[in-house]
């Protein structure tokens, strides 16, 4: 897995992950498994989308975790 990639869910985060965090996440999951640092021209809109898809599921998933021990307000 990629090293980078950290976790983004208390109470690894104290807080939530902002939207900035979960893009740089999928931004790098995304070129992990394209084996793609920068994409080619020709690559690039369908490796910003993929990013742009993985962020609103890691968005969408950090939104459904319950983590025990986590306050709401």
């Amino acid at each position: 897995m990629c090293r980078s990639i950290k976790t983004l869910r208390p109470p690894a985060l104290p807080e939530e992950a902002t939207g900035e965090e979960i893009t740089a996440a999928a931004l790098q999951y995304v070129r992990k498994i394209s084996g793609f640092r920068a994409p080619a021209a020709h690559n690039k809109e369908v490796f910003d989308q993929a990013v742009e898809e993985v962020a609103a599921a890691t968005a969408a998933l950090l939104a459904g975790l319950e983590v025990r021990g986590r306050r709401t307000t």
